[in-house]
């Protein structure tokens, strides 16, 4: 039986990913207490805010040991979300420099608005464009992967056989990552109305 843990930390939308899992009739629990997080057979890490704050929150409670024996140790499917996607990189320039978890060979920069000078953050809908196939996306229509964004920063990495999907403001951006069981969304898709709910039911099926 699917059940996920999402991890509370201060920092993320805990509230609206519960209603989002469910609307959908999946078994969710917003905890921090490693004993649940380990029944849980997935995990999801949401987040809003400013990296660095972020990163330290996860560390105050402990849980980036927890979220690495997990992810790594148990193989557990892993979604990251917004900057529970980012906080995976190994540094972030937003307000300074800052470690992440080291999950992923990567850093996480302020968006480029390219030359039409587009304003920052970017704030709403957008497509994306799947550079695999993944079962994250499994049954979406190509034209439906349309997706709520809020972020001023985005990660870039040289791994690019882990991006599965790329946005585009001003210039292209990663939308998603994924690699072994871990998968990642810079949108939010307990906010991207049907085609999240989508993505969030392909996740809680997925069993890599």
């Amino acid at each position: 039986m699917t059940s996920i843990a999402i991890i509370d930390y201060g920092r993320g939308n805990v509230r609206s990913v519960f209603n989002a899992l469910d609307y959908i009739g999946v078994t969710a629990t917003v905890t921090d207490d490693p004993a649940v997080i380990d029944n849980a057979s997935h995990i999801l890490l949401p987040g809003v805010g400013a990296f660095g704050d972020a990163v330290d929150a996860l560390k105050a409670r402990g849980l980036p040991e927890v979220l690495h024996r997990q992810a790594f140790d148990k193989g557990k499917p892993f979604l990251g979300v917004c900057v529970g996607m980012q906080v995976l990189a190994s540094k972030s320039y937003e307000h300074g420099e800052h470690a992440g978890l080291g999950w992923l060979d990567a850093e996480v920069r302020r968006i480029d608005p390219g030359p039409d000078g587009l304003k920052v953050p970017h704030m709403g809908w957008n497509s994306v464009t799947p550079t695999r196939a993944h079962p994250l996306f499994d049954g979406i229509k190509t034209e439906t992967l349309v997706f709520y964004f809020v972020h001023s920063f985005a990660v870039t990495t040289e791994d690019a056989d882990k991006v599965l999907a790329t946005s585009d403001y001003g210039k292209p951006f990663t939308a998603t990552l994924a690699w072994d069981n871990i998968v990642t969304t810079q949108f939010h898709p307990e906010k991207s109305q049907d085609s999240g709910l989508e993505v969030l039911t392909n996740f809680t099926r997925w069993n890599p």
